[in-house]
């Protein structure tokens, strides 16, 4: 068995145990769930055991406690195959009086939630893990970090150490643990094989509606070449109506959609409100993102070749790989990740704002071409938000894939190669 890579889930899932009965992790499949949680379980029950499964289906439906028996913290894997475990576990949390009694994990919300009645508020806390950040996977530096920049350090250091080939590689592999350290044949392989699972089986299994395996392709290609857009559904429905001979209904293409977000496969980005000085309008529609930009890649059966044949392409996947590591280190901090655009043209490709108020605004450009538009933009952002009402930003940064090293221009903006961040 290969040597444990520390996640940062690791923080957020001890964190959640020492203040909740229970904890939920959720995330698209393969993205290391249940590895995580083994880290810190006592005992260990998986629903989807093909052995064991209608055996354990069967107990859950007469009597549910026998599934929850088991040292503390128990983990119940895969729980959404038998619903009726939620209100269990709330129940024997609220019988026991004790935190950190089980771990659920699930890579699919339940398709029938009627068997909940219960919330679990106050007794199920949930964290989302995603698939590996550069920094987990071993192939960031973690030189800059952004807590010791919320903190106010101002000082930053570096050195890319990823050609663009690399790049390209990085993008098309994605965080999937089972990929990384392995050859480029073997780590490429393990994107498609996902794509493959949600195309043939996952999105027809999800919630019991059996769906087109071709329309399936056709939604994942017309929504990855819509990635880091605010495409409506609309929008992609028209894409895939150019290549659909049938009717296509806007209820279809959202049944399409929203199964693939009870995977966890997408990851919208939502937008930023902040109070601004000027009366401009902001743009609320979501930015569409693939829980990992490898899904892309795999839906538009393109390799690292491709990329960098096509910039622009490689331009869109890029910020997508560099959005969700974002959202991961966001989930750190205790904030959330958000878009910005308004009605002036104003925008920021990542703001992170954290609980407390403080907030950052983010600009990612594959090159170094455009770093100096990137910096004017974010600086005229900075300028339009209203400090009266709200903080000043922590810091303004420009994550890119090719800048030599990482320093911080004469304006305050930071520069970063995005190998050299973490949390």
């Amino acid at each position: 068995m290969s040597q444990y890579r520390s996640r940062i889930a690791d923080k957020l899932l001890k964190e959640a145990l020492e203040a909740r009965g229970a904890v939920l992790v959720q995330g698209p499949k393969w993205c290391g769930k249940t590895t995580t949680a083994e880290q810190i379980a006592k005992s260990i029950i998986r629903m989807d055991d093909p052995v064991r499964r209608n055996q354990y289906a069967e107990m859950v439906s007469i009597n549910p406690s026998y599934i929850l028996e088991g040292t503390n913290p128990r983990l119940i894997d895969e729980w959404q195959l038998a619903p009726k475990l939620w209100d269990a576990v709330r129940y024997e949390i609220d019988r026991r009086g004790k935190f950190g009694q089980f771990i659920l994990t699930g890579s699919a919300v339940p398709p029938d939630k009627k068997e909940i009645t219960h919330t679990g508020t106050g007794r199920i806390s949930k964290i989302s893990m995603s698939t590996m950040t550069l920094f987990e996977s071993g192939d960031s530096s973690g030189t800059v970090s952004f807590q010791s920049l919320f903190d106010g350090e101002s000082n930053v250091s570096g050195e890319n150490q990823t050609d663009l080939k690399g790049l390209a590689f990085l993008v098309c592999r994605g965080g999937w643990p089972l990929a990384v350290g392995q050859s480029e044949g073997v780590a490429l392989r393990q994107a498609r094989d996902y794509y493959d699972a949600l195309v043939e089986t996952d999105m027809s299994e999800v919630d019991g509606v059996e769906r087109s395996e071709e329309r399936v392709k056709l939604l994942l290609r017309s929504y990855s070449r819509n990635i880091c857009t605010q495409a409506k559904n609309t929008q992609i429905r028209a894409d895939m109506l150019a290549n659909d001979t049938d009717s296509l209904s806007e209820d279809t293409v959202l049944s399409y959609v929203n199964a693939l977000k009870k995977l966890f496969a997408v990851a919208e980005l939502p937008a930023w409100n902040p109070n601004l000085r000027s009366k401009a309008a902001i743009r609320t529609s979501n930015t569409r993102h693939f829980v990992d930009p490898s899904i892309a890649i795999s839906a538009l059966g393109l390799g690292p070749k491709d990329l960098i044949n096509d910039l622009n392409t490689f331009g869109f996947m890029f910020e997508s790989m560099c959005v969700r590591d974002l959202r991961v280190y966001a989930d750190y901090l205790d904030g959330t990740l958000y878009h910005y655009r308004d009605s002036n043209g104003l925008e920021s490709d990542a703001v992170i704002h954290l609980r407390n108020g403080d907030w950052a605004a983010i600009e990612i450009k594959l090159g170094t071409d455009h770093i100096d538009e990137a910096a004017k933009n974010l600086l005229a952002l900075k300028a339009n938000v209203n400090t009266e009402k709200m903080k000043e930003p922590a810091f303004l940064m420009v994550i890119s894939g090719t800048a030599p090293f990482a320093y911080r221009r004469a304006d305050g903006v930071y520069v970063v190669p995005v190998d050299c961040l973490k949390y």
